[in-house]
């Protein structure tokens, strides 16, 4: 993921426009390679019609298998993809140049099977989509569909049933999400309230330990939230607030965060990199961020740094658990199924952490020391049923704007 300059985890900032971007494996030959920079090299988002074609490659040349001779060298490049199919992922996955992209090329070299990416926008723009073409899908596997949005994404059969095995290593309550096994969990991770360490220090300010503090005048205008509406951030940050005050008892806490001067901004970068006075230099020094902030405070520090200038209220975190699986309909069930498994392998697990700020599902991967000695994983997060927040969410968020925005 990306220093943090931009958001270290998932926005939701409005609908983006659908793009391909190729992961371009070493096992590609140079007409691949063509291809791929003439899709970059594109303006405006792809028509049906060019979006990346998941047909089946056509078999080496007769030059791949050659005996080398001394007016043609030899060379160990591999042969060219047996079949390419399409991950369709949010518009935050790392584009090109990092790890995870490298754990896709090593993918590509071990199955033969290509991986393009196809970009679609934040988690409910590419969820929308993908159910308006349930059964004849855009992609072949999709990464990125969290538990805010799972109820939806399985009413809308948007998974198919029955092509992944039993994943080892991952936790029993996350599997329980998924009882059919219409997709893997993929990572979690928390979005909690952040605080300015130095801040309370220098003013003498105890740091809120729970939601109610927020609401005390000793705290008033200093926190600032993201809009439920356009960030996911902040429709987590509502949901703790449901899971602690109730369906009918969450209205009387915003109207108390209203009347404390609370903050509303539409999405993770403006509070974060606006607001937040550690990082924006603005004037809160408590936002709604990620539990896993203060690492990245420290990885990307500069100067360098062995300590996180940036707190978290643990009381506060809402998990976010995010899954993969194979779309409806895919030409290529088998290969999808294949990467599916891959995504969950401690191979590309191991990646996870530095490149996107989550924690790998899979329990037997082991974390960045950064991880270990400044992150935040309560020992109970904060949680809602999926399908309660499906059948609510909608009528939150526009109880929510009416009451804090109105």
């Amino acid at each position: 993921r990306p220093p943090p300059a931009v958001d270290h985890r998932r926005l939701q900032e409005g609908p983006h426009h659908m793009r391909t971007r190729p992961i371009i494996a070493s096992a590609l030959l140079l007409g691949l390679t063509a291809a791929a920079c003439a899709s970059d090299s594109s303006t405006g988002a792809p028509t049906a019609t060019e979006l990346p074609a998941t047909e089946s490659a056509p078999p080496p040349t007769d030059l791949t298998d050659a005996e080398p001779t001394d007016t043609e060298p030899a060379t160990d490049q591999p042969a060219e993809p047996r079949i390419t199919i399409t991950l369709v992922t949010y518009d935050s996955f790392p584009e090109a140049d990092t790890s995870i992209n490298a754990a896709l090329d090593a993918f590509t070299e071990q199955t033969a099977i290509g991986v393009e990416l196809l970009v679609a926008g934040d988690t409910g723009t590419m969820l929308s989509k993908a159910a308006l073409t349930v059964g004849n899908p855009e992609g072949d596997v999709m990464w990125g569909i969290d538990n805010t949005f799972l109820s939806r994404a399985l009413q809308d059969g948007i998974f198919e049933l029955g092509v992944l095995a039993d994943p080892e290593n991952v936790p029993a309550e996350f599997l329980a999400l998924v009882p059919n096994g219409e997709a893997l969990p993929v990572d979690f991770g928390d979005v909690c309230v952040n605080y300015d360490i130095g801040y309370f220090v220098e003013n003498e300010l105890a740091v809120p330990t729970s939601l109610q503090d927020l609401a005390d005048p000793a705290y008033r205008d200093l926190l600032v939230v993201q809009n439920p509406a356009t960030s996911s951030p902040g429709l987590a940050f509502l949901l703790a607030s449901i899971d602690e005050f109730g369906a009918d008892g969450w209205q009387a806490y915003w109207q108390q965060l209203k009347d404390n001067g609370v903050q509303v901004v539409d999405g993770w970068t403006d509070a974060y990199y606006g607001s937040f006075t550690w990082a924006g230099g603005g004037d809160r020094p408590l936002v709604v961020s990620y539990g896993s902030s203060p690492p990245a405070e420290v990885i990307f520090a500069d100067p360098p740094r062995d300590d996180s200038p940036t707190g978290v209220i643990e009381s506060t975190c809402f998990r976010q658990i995010e899954f993969a699986g194979v779309l409806a309909g895919t030409d290529h069930p088998d290969e999808a199924a294949e990467l599916v498994r891959f995504l969950g392998s401690e191979q590309f697990q191991a990646e996870l952490a530095l490149n996107l700020f989550v924690y790998p599902a899979n329990s037997a991967v082991a974390l960045p020391q950064e991880f270990n000695d400044f992150a935040v994983v309560p020992e109970t997060s904060r949680t809602l049923d999926p399908d309660l927040i499906d059948e609510n969410r909608s009528d939150w968020i526009d109880e929510w704007s009416t009451l804090v925005l109105g």
